[in-house]
């Protein structure tokens, strides 16, 4: 049983190039996807601003509960691959609304993702062409820019956006590890006791600043939508996977060390500073290197929302697939083999929100904040739903061993309290107001899916 699952999940491409991706361009994907160079740059000083000198150990914690969870993903990845990602390996055991609810959840988390990402886009844009030409440029058109670009390199050539994604990435996380590196040699051997001995943190902080710190994760797993295109999916996946939380745990967490290491050098604020590089960049005495790492980050936000467009996508080329969504989405280019109505379709739904709040005049930090926080609870909700479902799974493909229930356990609980954590307490502003939009759209998803199913249900045998 569990050979012909797998030689069937593995067989079935949806018209999609096959294996046309090797290992580290599956990687990519992935880390792409979260964007880690917009963690320091932009992230890290919010979980500052609730966590403060905690701010490594919510970085910890987050890696912890963010490895519980790859370890569950990296059990199914094993035995499946699909575009489908985390909804295909939902619905193999949940009930069929249940496995809905994956699929909404996940799609909204990749999409909206995509809007957070051209947000944080035309924010540095503007900031590196403020400080070139003196004047400040349409928010639109820089986030119709950048998600126009996408659009376009997704639906050419999957491997083009691999590459893409995979060197872009390289070049700007390479240019925060030397300012790192810089600040942790330029202190020497001497550590920082107001962190290590977490002065000033209190529990409600540190949770807070937890939740926020799981934002910079999400996205992880997206390498599991190249389940078609991977070369040797049931290895590279789960490696990709593992690999990209582990590699992210890591950086985040020197990082955070690093950067509150390096304000208390300076005598500032980390969690009310505007422009953070340029002040650690002056710190090593090499200024340079904050105006590098702006346009790391900039382009670093282009691969972002190039790797949402490319996992939103395949999800809903999947759900197209399964009748959750509209049957002409199912197709493929004939000569690209990429799912060109699909990366159509989630391109504009990116973009849409940010056109609509920059023409409004929200500031782009603030579209990145917000679109991003509620990807957050598409992206625990799905993770919520795998880990709950693998232990039967195990079970139905004869693999089960005893005690295997134990990491699924704990990671359904740690995706619970982070979910717990950004319903309570109920945020302030616009943040409050996510929640209620999340189980709107949620809840047409739902009936949707009620509506397909009775149709399909109504209809007569044979049609």
């Amino acid at each position: 049983m569990v050979q012909t699952e797998q030689e069937h999940s593995v067989n079935t491409d949806y018209g999609l190039r096959r294996g046309i991706l090797s290992p580290m361009e599956t990687l990519a994907q992935s880390v792409s996807t979260m964007a880690p160079t917009t963690t320091p740059a932009a992230t890290i000083p919010l979980v500052c601003a609730l966590a403060g000198n905690g701010t490594w150990l919510a970085y910890v914690l987050a890696t912890v509960a963010v490895l519980l969870v790859a370890r569950c993903i990296g059990r199914y990845a094993r035995l499946s691959a699909s575009p489908g990602s985390l909804y295909t390996y939902a619905s193999m055991t949940l009930p069929p609304w249940l496995g809905a609810t994956a699929a909404w959840s996940l799609l909204l988390a990749y999409v909206a993702t995509g809007s957070s990402v051209i947000g944080g886009f035309y924010y540095y844009a503007n900031l590196l062409l403020h400080d070139a030409t003196g004047h400040l440029y349409s928010a639109v058109w820089l986030a119709a820019l950048v998600t126009g670009a996408s659009i376009w390199i997704a639906y050419r050539d999957v491997k083009i956006s691999a590459r893409l994604m995979l060197w872009i990435e390289a070049a700007s996380v390479t240019v925060i590890v030397i300012m790192v590196t810089l600040l942790l040699v330029g202190h020497g051997r001497r550590w920082d006791w107001d962190e290590l001995h977490l002065r000033g943190m209190t529990g409600s902080g540190l949770r807070l600043g937890l939740v926020l710190a799981l934002f910079s994760f999400v996205g992880f797993e997206s390498a599991t939508t190249l389940g078609s295109e991977a070369r040797d999916p049931l290895r590279t996946i789960p490696r990709a996977v593992l690999q990209s939380a582990v590699l992210a745990g890591a950086f985040f967490t020197v990082c955070a060390y690093a950067e509150v290491l390096g304000f208390h050098t300076a005598g500032q604020d980390l969690s009310t500073s505007q422009a953070p590089m340029h002040v650690l960049a002056r710190v090593v005495r090499v200024p340079v290197l904050g105006l590098l790492i702006d346009i790391g980050a900039l382009v670093s936000l282009f691969a972002g929302t190039l790797a949402c467009i490319t996992a939103a996508a395949r999800v809903l080329l999947l759900m197209a697939h399964n009748g959750l969504a509209h049957g002409s989405l199912r197709n493929t280019h004939a000569r690209n083999q990429t799912p060109s109505r699909a990366v159509i379709i989630t391109g504009i739904a990116a973009l849409l929100p940010v056109a609509v709040l920059a023409a409004r005049g929200a500031s782009g930090l603030d579209v990145y904040g917000w679109l991003g926080s509620l990807a957050t609870y598409g992206f625990i909700v799905a993770y919520a739903l795998v880990c709950v479902a693998l232990p039967r799974y195990l079970r139905d493909q004869g693999v089960f061993r005893r005690g295997a229930q134990i990491i699924p356990w704990l990671a359904g609980l740690a995706m619970l309290l982070a979910l717990v954590g950004n319903f309570y307490p109920v945020p302030e502003g616009p943040y409050g107001k996510l929640p209620y939009i999340y189980l709107a759209y949620l809840t047409a998803g739902l009936l949707w899916f009620v509506f397909r199913r009775h149709r399909k249900a109504a209809a007569p045998s044979g049609s």
